[in-house]
């Protein structure tokens, strides 16, 4: 009698642990950016100087484009970089697009957790081939 209710515990302590492995699968990624926040398709901002748009490509990367910041995104773009990723930054929902052109880094920042509520939207970011930042401006959203 004891020999069969210990089996029986056994068997259902082996089902119990099968179960709870199944009830929690692996969540799929997604470049590491589909469980911390939304992030658009398309992207338009304005800076002082700039009007940049950014467009997620079909292969998963994404294309910088900008223009002076008077001139019309209808008019061919001043500079187009492709091959630009998306990097999550921390687990609160910022994140930034980087795109490299011949060492030079392009970055805009999206921010989301800011210690001001006046805090720009995005920010675009250049950086030199030795490290040295070279623009670094508050930008506003044009397009979403």
């Amino acid at each position: 009698m004891i020999k069969k209710l210990l089996l029986g515990t056994l068997c259902i302590a082996q089902f119990s642990l099968i179960s709870a492995h199944d009830l929690n699968p692996t969540p799929k990624k997604d470049n590491g950016t589909a469980y911390y926040q939304n992030v658009p398709k398309t992207v338009i901002i304005k800076t002082k100087k700039f009007k940049v748009r950014i467009d997620k490509q079909p292969n998963g990367n994404y294309l910088y484009q900008s223009w002076g910041a008077n001139t019309k995104i209808t008019a061919k773009p001043s500079m187009i970089i492709s091959d630009g990723e998306l990097i999550p930054d921390g687990s609160g929902g910022n994140y930034y697009f980087e795109f490299n052109n011949n060492g030079t880094l392009y970055q805009v920042w999206r921010n989301y957790l800011t210690a001001s509520a006046k805090k720009a939207p995005y920010t675009l970011v250049v950086i030199d081939g030795n490290g040295k930042t070279l623009v670094k401006q508050d930008a506003q959203i044009v397009k979403n």
